[in-house]
């Protein structure tokens, strides 16, 4: 194992000694600390504020096939020592588990590079200033137009945090991230006293690069104003085009189906489809945890293991699953870098920055191509069901008439099978951003169920 660099790797390396002097064959442990700031300003007065650090560990350990996992906030030596015998007294009692274990070594090593992961900007900036953002977003919405009639705020958050995770193989490695955002939620009466609300946010590494505070209200006013005037629709089957804003949900379903829990047990309408079409060619999904600057970039996984890209569905063909080492042996395969957890307890699965590659027509271009259809740009509701792929969620957005969008919809529902969307998807647009680990450009899905009056 290699000397720690820093507080947290010493935290995580000193739990691998304690484990195996206890008697553990195998261990594994992480360490975080960090710090946040959250505040909100609703109609120019402060209204929350929010600032704590705090720092915790966790330890899984191994006696031959079974495992036992403690965490504490408590860092002391002796805080470290009870959690390690906590866990001891578990592993003691479980179930064997012939699948349970480590990666192998050579599985085991973190991605080379800077992936601009943490900004110092962030930890500089003045509570004052943080402050200041969220009151300029708000005002610039209440002051875009007379008919933003209220608030619910604008909210600025910031997070600090540096992660380490050591194994007694030998692994230690630790990264430190920065985050903030930027959001506001507006309020628009029409003339019948009909009220409607929409939000706009950005997010950033950097507190330099998060987008002037009157940008993220004027959006928020804009997506606000465009839900006025809103009807329901007649029930019809109708081509739909998804804003980024939800068909990254689209992106979201298709990971919940290719995980390896999902897979094994067979809870997943993926779980045969390997090598085989389960989207139209236009469709090519990426996981990509080496993305500079991503919210779901990492160095390692939480097992060690190289972070990658990895190539989930390739032009319409599922190229593979995605697995930590647990699910891969169950599943005869290898792992892909995914695994994913808190501190302590056992690996899931979790992605990097997952994302719908995008294609080369504008938004507008699809819009354009409809004559008739809806755009949606929320959806309501958690109506999915990825055993089977039926998939039923509420929604409000435009309609399309001619190739315009001609007025707002809600109130209505949109359906179908995650199988027949996928695979009835006609068009990508050129629009991916991200804002978040998961993100999806402008969707045309040739048909769906618009249900309504």
């Amino acid at each position: 194992m290699s000397v720690p660099n820093n507080r947290t790797e010493e935290i995580a390396a000193r739990l691998i000694r304690l484990a195996l002097d206890a008697g553990a064959t195998e261990a594994e442990a992480g360490a975080a600390d960090g710090s946040e700031f959250e505040c909100t300003v609703r109609l120019g007065e402060l209204e929350t504020l929010k600032e704590a650090g705090s720092s915790a560990a966790g330890v899984r350990v191994f006696r031959g096939k079974r495992s036992g996992t403690s965490s504490t906030s408590d860092l002391s030596d002796d805080g470290l020592r009870r959690m390690v015998a906590s866990a001891m007294a578990l592993a003691e009692v479980s179930m064997e588990d012939p699948s349970a274990g480590l990666p192998a070594p050579a599985e085991l090593g973190c991605a080379a590079g800077d992936f601009d992961l943490y900004h110092p900007d962030i930890e500089a900036a003045p509570p004052e200033l943080r402050i200041e953002c969220a009151r300029r977003a708000e005002k610039a919405a209440l002051d875009f137009d007379p008919r933003i009639t209220n608030s619910e705020g604008g909210s600025y958050g910031s997070s600090i945090t540096t992660r380490a995770f050591a194994n007694s193989p030998g692994f230690l490695g630790s990264y430190k991230t920065s985050s903030c955002s930027l959001s506001v939620v507006s309020v628009a009466q029409n003339g019948g006293g009909k009220l409607e609300r929409d939000y706009w946010y950005d997010i950033s590494r950097s507190f330099a690069k998060l987008p002037a505070p009157e940008q993220i209200g004027v959006k928020a006013a804009q997506w606000t104003l465009r839900r006025l005037g809103a009807r329901k629709v007649e029930t019809r089957k109708a081509p739909v085009v998804l804003d980024p804003r939800v068909a990254r949900s689209l992106a979201g379903h298709m990971f919940s189906a290719v995980t390896g829990e999902s897979v094994y047990h067979k809870s997943s309408y993926l779980a045969e489809k390997l090598g085989r079409t389960v989207a139209s060619k236009c469709v090519t999904i990426i996981d990509d945890a080496l993305m500079p600057g991503g919210f779901g970039t990492s160095p390692f996984d939480d097992e060690g293991v190289p972070s990658r890209r990895t190539t989930v569905v390739n032009e319409g063909r599922l190229e593979t699953f995605l697995l930590n080492t647990y699910m891969a042996r169950k599943l005869g395969m290898s792992t892909t870098g995914n695994a994913s957890r808190g501190l302590a307890g056992n690996p899931g699965t979790g992605h990097g920055n997952l994302y719908i590659q995008p294609g080369t027509r504008t938004p507008e271009e699809l819009i354009s191509s409809v004559k008739n259809g809806f755009y949606v740009t929320e959806l309501i509701g958690s109506g999915v069901n990825i055993v089977n792929g039926d998939y039923s969620r509420g929604a409000a957005g435009v309609w399309i008439e001619n190739g315009r969008l001609a007025g707002a919809v809600h109130e209505v529902t949109v359906s179908g099978n995650l199988a027949e969307m996928w695979s009835m998807i006609e068009d990508v647009a050129n629009d991916l951003e991200f804002r978040g680990s998961v993100a999806a450009p402008t969707l045309l899905i040739g048909e769906m169920r618009v249900s309504g009056t």
